[in-house]
């Protein structure tokens, strides 16, 4: 890397990829996903036998290492992803592109290493902005923590301006297989804490303690989960290279050259900042319900550690297949904006609304149905009792599901047309249907269904959401043919509710599990969802062969085609 301030005299822009189709772009991020949550599913399950899924540790480590992961949504998710894509495409798509792409990258990773430091010093201010009705030792074990984990910002936010200039040159590959080894790096500090410590079933009572927690075991809890992200930004240099891009240090250039970036990033971080309310909220309402747990002794109250883990699994699906195929469109939408073909973008916008939601109608379908066998095997330390109240969150989670995919796809057409004051305007009502939901709900439930209840109303704002963008996307590009939408939906979701009440009713037969046999816990728990996952898979796909649904093919056929070719 080398500090310049123009295009070195023969260095051409370097060599773009050539373009994929969306079925092998999705298939090339979601394997990468796929190995990177399999190994996730393994460091969660681990992080909860080290210091459980309810109670003070938990709690105080959840709100810690929310705090980057919030910042993170801000400044990276947000503000970042909202101007690097279409921004980048634009600058690599004209002569001399890349001093604009190096300028940009400086910028944002410097910026986010002055935000970091600014960050980590406030780590006692944001700690106690996401909890409530904690005591002071459990927020000193939470800001302990904190000092570990906020540093994660700098690194999620390079890891993130580096995989969207891959992404910009459609490397999707290396963007989603960077966190195989972040996993890998907390899992081995994982192991190290349980060989030294133990885990929380057998001592419970100490590590609920928080004068127990001294520097070496917070670090191996907080400081190797801190470590992973690093190594999970710091790998992508090497694609990069390989790629033909090499990052050179350009801080200045022509004026107005990013005018664009600051004013779609300014209203960006407005939108994110209103969404963010929200989750501060949902935060101390299940903060509030673990201590009201906790002072009652009855730990099967689903507090924020307990929302974490259910929306983890939540997201499993959604980032498998439906994050992996907004990515890949949005690198289109951007193209096609950028070259202003109006008609190309608008049935982008109609195709991914189509795919989106038949996929995420089957995930839905799966998480609700089979729930409790989910949260058995992603959490197997933990007792019966915590498994049904996590079961519940993920339950009232996944009713948003397509919602939610629909909502990513209509922001990356604003961010693609560079109109992120549209994104933020309509994110006013849904925060405010969200948390107005949310308060009433704690108002109206016992406080077991706290939790529940702030995840149902996340559902429920999700539709405002979906409703509001797909106006405003309509009024933009053109008709959206919902009716033939409509049409599409209703068929996947008569597929879907089948698989579902197929799924849920043979559940209902898997052996009763022992506790006191952990194995046989996780073997049965995964021999049902191994059997009835495909299951469900294979009748939705039929039934939407028989409903002639195309979208039930169009993804599959890449895999399809591979798979021929070995068999010849």
């Amino acid at each position: 890397m080398t500090e310049d301030n123009a295009m070195p005299p023969g260095v051409e822009d370097p060599p773009q990829p050539r373009v994929r189709s969306l079925g092998r772009n999705t298939l090339v991020m979601a394997s990468g996903t796929l190995v990177s949550r399999g190994l996730g599913f393994i460091r969660n399950a681990m992080l909860v036998a080290a210091i459980g899924a309810t109670g003070i540790a938990a709690d105080a480590y959840d709100v810690a290492n929310k705090i980057p992961n919030t910042l993170y949504a801000i400044v990276a998710a947000g503000v970042l992803n909202a101007v690097l894509v279409p921004q980048i495409v634009r600058a690599f798509g004209r002569p001399g592109g890349k001093r604009t792409v190096d300028r940009i990258v400086t910028l944002g990773v410097f910026g986010s290493l002055g935000l970091t430091v600014l960050f980590t010093l406030a780590a006692p201010v944001f700690v106690n902005i996401y909890t409530q009705g904690w005591d002071a030792p459990q927020r000193d074990l939470a800001i302990a923590f904190a000092f570990w984990c906020i540093p994660q910002l700098f690194f999620y936010s390079t890891y993130t301006i580096l995989g969207q200039v891959l992404n910009a040159r459609e490397q999707f590959g290396p963007y989603m297989w960077a966190p195989v080894l972040n996993n890998v790096v907390s899992i081995a500090g994982l192991t190290v804490f349980l060989a030294m410590y133990g885990g929380y079933a057998t001592h419970a009572g100490q590590f609920d303690d928080s004068t127990w927690w001294t520097a070496l075991p917070t670090w191996l809890i907080a400081g190797t989960a801190t470590l992973g992200i690093a190594a999970q930004a710091l790998i992508l240099i090497w694609p990069l290279a390989r790629g033909g891009y090499r990052w050179s240090f350009v801080w200045r250039g022509p004026k107005g050259e990013l005018s664009g970036v600051t004013t779609v990033a300014g209203w960006a971080l407005g939108a994110v900042l209103l969404d963010q309310v929200g989750v501060v909220v949902a935060t101390r309402i299940a903060s509030e319900a673990g201590a009201v747990g906790s002072a009652a002794g009855d730990t099967a109250v689903a507090g924020n550690a307990a929302y974490f883990n259910a929306m983890m699994l939540y997201l499993l699906p959604h980032s498998l297949i439906i994050v992996s195929l907004i990515t890949a469109l949005a690198t289109t939408m951007s193209r096609h904006a950028a070259a202003k073909d109006a008609e190309s973008l608008r049935l982008t916008v109609v195709r991914g609304m189509r795919v989106v939601t038949v996929f995420g109608l089957w995930s839905t379908a799966v998480l609700i149905a089979l729930a409790p066998a989910i949260v058995r095997i992603a959490l197997p330390t933990v007792s019966d009792d915590v498994v049904r109240s996590v079961s519940y969150v993920l339950i009232a989670l996944a009713q948003g599901g397509v919602f939610l995919a629909l909502l990513g796809v209509f922001k990356n057409v604003f961010f693609a047309l560079e109109d992120a004051r549209a994104v933020f305007y309509i994110q006013i009502p849904v925060t405010i249907a969200w948390v107005g939901l949310m308060l009433l709900l704690q108002q109206a439930l016992d406080p077991y269904w706290w939790t529940a209840g702030a995840a149902f109303a996340l559902s429920l704002s999700n539709v405002v959401g979906v409703v509001m963008r797909g106006a405003a996307v309509r009024r933009r590009v053109g008709r959206l043919e919902l009716g033939a939408y409509a049409w599409l939906g209703t068929r996947a979701l008569v597929a879907a509710g089948v698989s579902g009440g197929v799924g849920w009713s043979l559940l209902r037969f898997i052996p009763e599990i022992d506790l006191d046999d952990r194995m046989h816990t996780l073997l049965v728990s995964f021999g049902a969802l191994a059997v009835l996952i495909p299951l469900m898979g294979v009748l939705y796909w039929a039934l939407l062969r028989v409903l002639r649904v195309p979208e039930a093919s169009e993804l599959v056929a890449p895999l399809t085609r591979r798979l021929r070719r070995t068999v010849r």
